[in-house]
């Protein structure tokens, strides 16, 4: 527990994998005898501020997670709720669940979580309302109109990419969701506090915690496996 806080883990493998190109959830893919969302799981499990676990799935994935989750030396409570048809619907249906005062949120496609990721982004809890892990962007990021017209380039030292977990207050997080409706255009749950005019704390990450989006980064996990 973190100051009499309870913490919720969210895991997020409900996707449709479309940019995956293959057909199926690219969270049962398998790396080293085990599926890709198996090492949040195992990760979240083991960490010392979470208290519950959730897992948001696709309905008609369920009995096939649970016949892999049985398999495991599970000794939190681990809660499977259905995902929806976006990122954001999925968030919401999960933080619903849960009365916890806070909840970290991580992509099931990144397996290479570490610990230091979950403890730091808890820990800043203590005085941000929302934070997240990321790592400063190696290169030039230029913003561009429709027509892919530059509009403005950014200053690369200011720059960051998003990786998760990402970790919120639980009650502001969901009031945030109710408020914003643009499902499609919400990629990540820090905008939703951005939007209502709260502070987001970036910690950093490392290069390496690299989301499985195709087969190319497929092979890069495996090489830092």
């Amino acid at each position: 527990m973190i100051e009499n806080k309870e913490v919720t883990g969210i895991i997020l493998i409900a996707g449709n994998s479309i940019r995956y190109g293959q057909n199926k959830n690219k969270n049962f893919e398998k790396i080293k005898s085990k599926y890709i969302f198996q090492y949040s799981l195992e990760a979240f499990q083991e960490n010392i501020y979470i208290d519950n676990i959730i897992l948001a799935i696709k309905g008609d994935e369920k009995e096939y997670i649970n016949n892999i989750i049985k398999k495991m030396p599970i000794y939190k409570e681990v809660k499977l709720v259905q995902g929806g048809k976006s990122r954001k619907e999925s968030v919401y249906n999960c933080i619903s669940k849960t009365d916890s005062d806070i909840v970290i949120i991580h992509d099931g496609a990144r397996p290479l979580i570490k610990q230091e990721y979950i403890n730091k982004n808890i820990e800043a809890m203590k005085k941000y309302k929302g934070t997240s892990i990321a790592v400063k962007s190696k290169d030039t990021i230029k913003i561009t109109n429709n027509e892919g017209i530059v509009i403005k380039t950014t200053e690369r030292k200011n720059t960051w990419l998003i990786q998760t977990p990402q970790c919120f207050n639980r009650i502001i997080l969901k009031k945030a969701h109710e408020n914003c409706k643009e499902q499609d255009k919400i990629t990540d749950d820090c905008m939703l506090l951005e939007k209502e005019g709260y502070e987001i704390k970036l910690i950093d990450g490392d290069y390496s915690n690299i989301k499985l989006t195709n087969l190319e980064d497929l092979k890069i996990i495996e090489k830092f496996f």
